[in-house]
């Protein structure tokens, strides 16, 4: 076994192969970026080396200023994470020319299954199952389309090269053919270097569910069950859980050996993920069909090692080493189920706009070192870190386990109403939401389940207007009794020596104005007025000090507020909201914002513009692309107009809220 280590990521994974390295007493290089100067991986380490600026490129994507800082630091290994250059067979090659070894597959492997043309023309040979297409050399965009017309609308465009969502692209109708093309292929040579993409029958009613592979140097390989990923945004994965529902013994066995198989086929070793498209045609039934593989270690692996009880950064060590797989197919079993749901910093209300900004409030769950039936919280962050533009938006991890679905459900949601992040914008409780919509809890999963339950899933706000006024005011006042003491005479809510006393609160509610009225009784009672709801208003502090016992309105709930600014953030166990406190008197005289503006809504490279200045805009037009955490993101008119000027151009950085074209009202 390895003594040392170095791990070429960052954020959680590099967070997570640091725990097992420590456990099996290996010690642990890590390596760093400008912005992750003081990150929660580079403390989770027992060596770090800086590597470079903070865009990947200049840092992450520099292979080989990591391999010397694995010579440098006396590392027998590099362990490659995902992403970066996990996928990279020049990095293999080059780590094996450095004498070090690549804790992953062979660079054949990679290159192998790295090309998605390339890599189903291997599984037609292996016998496993396809989706009809075209996976050929030939990138003429007439010939692209002549295929897709062949095969059939709907088709699916994807680079060939890609992965992770990105460079990919649905088409239903032929005449939107040529733009989908261009803006795959665009996106897949800046995420990947290659424009070249393939066509396939786009299945409808698809479930993506996905097979664990593990193959050792002396030509053992096996199937570690299979993860459903169907729930995904962007096709990108926003819940995975193993096992699938609904898979049977019989199509389990099938597709683990056609998993294997493929596996095989490209004489693989150490960890990697067999992905399938599942149809399930109106008859009934499933059928499966190759979709791609990843040759590393998958972000949701730890719901494998949930149900299995393995852990595989151990096994990627141990078959790394030169050891033999340390079980065989028929010592492998599973028990109960387990959920992983990816908490991420992106606005689901505004089409998962990536955020960025500071932990100023992290608290996780109630968690504990994984045991089976645990909730476990992996992350690669701290209260007060600042999530970036130059990384993923991915903040954490949560895994739950239970013995059936329904408890592993409970335990989810429970464990994200826990879940406490104020200073950007996070997913939480659109997670809530997916986690208690009816397609998720029957289990009826398709990659379109997020669309087809948007009405339950966006734009939901559980707490309520009463509840958050109510708690906005318990906490200024809270707030002041902490500052003005126990004197009775200064205390807002203690003793009177006269009638009644009211109190004017204004604030901003899901963008409309709302005003409360407090009125103070006697002995200290509260009345409070929001709109048409009047009531007593009851406070009482809770042990800890960070919360509180809230009665209004019929309602008594435990609350929990951070104050930010203006911005009261409310949480309860129904869900989480945000009210601002307006000052009335600091906003007299204030006139409406300049309209025509249309800025950045978060930094970024300007992509392409769609419009040039004088060109007339209808209302929801696209006027420009930008690109952001490894995603585009499109800006389109907020009204009719005119475009009277662009203020920058193509590959342009632009802060957020950068003016990017001026937009003269119609």
């Amino acid at each position: 076994m390895f003594t040392k280590i170095l791990i070429a990521n960052r954020g959680e994974i590099a967070c997570r192969v640091a725990a097992t390295a420590r456990r099996l007493g290996i010690k642990t290089v890590a390596v760093y970026s400008d912005a992750d100067a003081r990150a929660k991986h580079v403390a989770a380490c027992d060596e770090s080396v800086h590597i470079g600026g903070s865009a990947p490129r200049d840092s992450y994507l520099r292979w080989e200023r990591i391999i010397e800082a694995a010579k440098a630091t006396g590392a027998q290994a590099i362990h490659p994470g995902y992403g970066f250059l996990s996928e990279n067979e020049a990095f293999a090659n080059a780590c094996a020319e450095a004498g070090l070894v690549f804790i992953g597959p062979p660079a054949s492997a990679i290159l192998a299954m790295g090309l998605k043309a390339e890599s189903k023309q291997l599984m037609e040979k292996a016998g496993v199952p396809l989706v009809p297409g075209y996976h050929g050399s030939d990138q003429d965009p007439v010939m692209l389309k002549h295929e897709a017309d062949r095969i059939g609308y709907p088709v699916l465009i994807k680079a060939s090269a890609g992965g992770g969502g990105k460079g990919m692209r649905a088409v239903y109708k032929p005449e939107e053919f040529a733009d989908a093309l261009a803006s795959c292929q665009r996106e897949a040579r800046n995420s990947f270097g290659s424009d070249a993409v393939l066509i396939e029958k786009y299945v409808q009613r698809p479930r993506h569910i996905e097979i664990q592979v593990f193959g050792d140097t002396q030509g053992n390989c096996v199937y570690l069950f299979e993860r459903d990923c169907s729930v995904q945004r962007r096709h990108q994965k926003v819940l995975e859980e193993a096992p699938a529902p609904g898979m049977t013994p019989e199509m389990r066995q099938q597709m683990g050996l056609a998993a294997v198989a493929a596996a095989k086929a490209v004489n693989y070793v150490g960890a990697g993920t067999v992905e399938f498209i599942v149809e399930q045609p109106p008859e009934g039934g499933m059928r499966f069909y190759f979709m791609e593989m990843n040759t590393r270690l998958q972000v949701e692996h730890p719901v494998t090692e949930a149900i299995t009880g393995l852990d595989l950064v151990e096994w990627q060590l141990r078959v790394a080493a030169g050891q033999p797989l340390p079980l065989t197919q028929e010592q492998l079993h599973f028990s109960g189920h387990a959920i992983e749901a990816r908490i991420c910093a992106e606005n689901p209300d505004k089409q998962f706009l990536p955020a960025t900004g500071s932990l100023q409030v992290y608290r996780k769950p109630t968690h504990v070192a994984f045991e089976r039936g645990a909730v476990r919280f992996d992350d690669g962050v701290r209260e007060g870190d600042a999530i970036s533009p130059f990384y993923d938006s991915m903040v954490a991890k949560l895994i739950v386990h239970g013995a059936t679905r329904e408890e592993a459900l409970a335990k989810l949601d429970a464990a994200l109403a826990e879940t406490r992040i104020v200073g950007l914008a996070t997913n939480v409780q659109f997670l809530r939401h997916v986690v208690a919509s009816r397609s998720f809890a029957q289990a009826d999963l398709d990659t379109a389940l997020i669309p087809r339950e948007a009405e339950v899933l966006f734009d939901q706000d559980r707490v309520g207007r009463d509840t958050a006024v109510a708690a906005a005011v318990a906490q200024t006042l809270l707030a002041e009794r902490a500052l003005q003491g126990s004197d009775p005479f200064s205390r807002r809510d203690g003793f009177r020596s006269h009638g009644v006393t009211q109190r004017r609160f204004d604030f901003e509610y899901r963008g409309e104005a709302v005003q409360a009225r407090l009125s103070y009784g006697r002995a200290g009672a509260l009345t409070l007025a929001v709109g048409e709801t009047e009531g007593p208003l009851l406070i009482e502090p809770v042990a800890d000090g960070s919360r509180f016992d809230l009665q209004y309105a019929g309602r008594r709930e435990l609350v929990q507020t951070w104050a930010v600014a203006e911005t009261v953030h409310v949480f309860t166990a129904r869900g989480a909201t945000q009210i601002v406190e307006v000052d009335v008197l600091a906003h007299a005289g204030e006139t409406a914002a300049e309209g025509g503006r249309l800025t950045a809504p978060m930094p970024g490279k300007v992509v392409s513009f769609a419009v040039k200045a004088g060109d007339a805009v209808k209302k929801g037009q696209a006027l420009a692309v930008m690109e952001a955490m490894k995603m585009e993101h499109t800006i389109a008119a907020p009204a009719d107009g005119t475009v009277a000027e662009l203020l920058y151009a193509p590959g342009d950085q632009v802060t957020e809220g950068a003016e990017l074209l001026k937009l003269a009202a119609a």
